[in-house]
């Protein structure tokens, strides 16, 4: 039986130049009717796990989480599910360096619902702050990351930053950390404590 994951995977080959015929014989089989453009695997780990937590299973909903390995990619992304293409409502989540390419990604496809969520800097940032850095470090100890960490802030480059900044960059120094603790950090999370852009996103769909 197909899956959610099949038909990413099918949009992902087809932005990379394949054959447009997987992904919408994918889409009809799924009633896939909302993509959800996202920057990064760190991202959708993050939305992923709110949703989980709030009872939703998004794919069933016909809502594709799709990481797009860089904003940069929106554009295309947009042509291809947006009307141009498969004609889904399109939204999704940036940092707001990014917010630029989202914005114009978007227009150039002509969706007509252009509403996405921007994070102050990015989704570890807003995370780390609705949590706090006490927290954060409890649950970096809990993960087993801790002697990483302290070894980390020992770094000459470290020296001068704040605590906040200390642990967002700690959380992109190796491979799968972000992904890994995109969900831990969520899962931590009070119900009332959901970073405005990550709750709005959710709340939209």
């Amino acid at each position: 039986m197909a899956d959610m994951g099949w038909f990413r995977e099918a949009v992902t080959a087809w932005a990379a130049g394949g054959s447009d015929e997987p992904a919408r014989e994918l889409a009809a089989r799924l009633s896939v009717r909302t993509a959800v453009l996202l920057e990064g695997p760190s991202d959708a780990a993050a939305v992923n796990a709110l949703a989980a937590r709030c009872g939703r299973n998004l794919a069933a909903e016909g809502i594709c989480v799709l990481p797009m390995g860089g904003a940069m990619s929106v554009g295309r992304y947009a042509r291809l599910l947006g009307p141009p293409g498969l004609d889904l409502r399109l939204t999704g989540l940036c940092d707001e360096a990014e917010r630029p390419y989202y914005t114009r990604g978007l227009e150039r496809a002509d969706a007509a619902e252009r509403e996405f969520f921007v994070c102050a800097a990015d989704l570890e940032d807003e995370l780390i702050r609705a949590l706090g850095v006490n927290r954060v470090r409890e649950l970096i100890e809990a993960e087993g990351d801790l002697r990483a960490l302290q070894t980390f802030l020992h770094q000459p480059a470290q020296q001068g930053r704040t605590p906040q900044q200390h642990l967002r960059r700690f959380l992109g120094t190796k491979k799968g950390r972000k992904i890994h603790y995109g969900r831990v950090l969520v899962e931590a999370l009070d119900p009332d404590r959901v970073p405005a852009p990550l709750d709005g996103l959710l709340a939209g769909l």
